[in-house]
């Protein structure tokens, strides 16, 4: 669950969601990250909860990293600015998600961002699921001595 500023309390998903709009939006300006913040504070009811805060902050703190991961599993002559601002805020969202927290099983991060795909894209969740699945994969690959 979520920690909020008022009585309703968010479930993972929704705080999830949050943090992907959060993303999605800040891929439009470059307003500082507490600025956008307080801006989405007035958006959602009981602000911006927690999670998404967090992991926002999170992700903008290793994006060169997080989007140099995702490189490695896009099919050749692809690159980030051919995807779309949706896809790619998900992306990062469920590879920060996968990378850097122990607290959200591998899974659960790849379906819910074929979720939010299905539900913030144009059949783009396919691409998605296929991005990281391949991360996934790897992760799971024995490593060679």
């Amino acid at each position: 669950m979520c920690e909020e500023k008022s009585p309703k309390t968010l479930t993972r998903s929704e705080a999830r969601e949050q943090a992907f709009m959060l993303l999605f939006s800040r891929s439009f300006d470059n307003q500082p990250l507490e600025e956008a913040i307080e801006d989405a504070d007035k958006l959602f009811e009981g602000g911006v909860c927690a999670y998404a805060h967090a992991v926002v902050a999170g992700i903008e703190a290793k994006q060169d990293e997080i989007d140099s991961n995702i490189t490695r599993f896009l099919k050749k002559g692809w690159t980030l600015s051919r995807i779309s601002k949706a896809s790619l805020a998900i992306l990062r969202l469920a590879f920060y998600e996968i990378t850097y927290l122990d607290n959200v099983p591998n899974k659960v991060s790849v379906n819910e961002a074929v979720e939010l795909a299905k539900k913030y894209t144009i059949d783009e969740y396919r691409f998605v699921n296929g991005v990281l699945g391949s991360y996934i994969r790897s992760l799971e690959a024995p490593k060679e001595a």
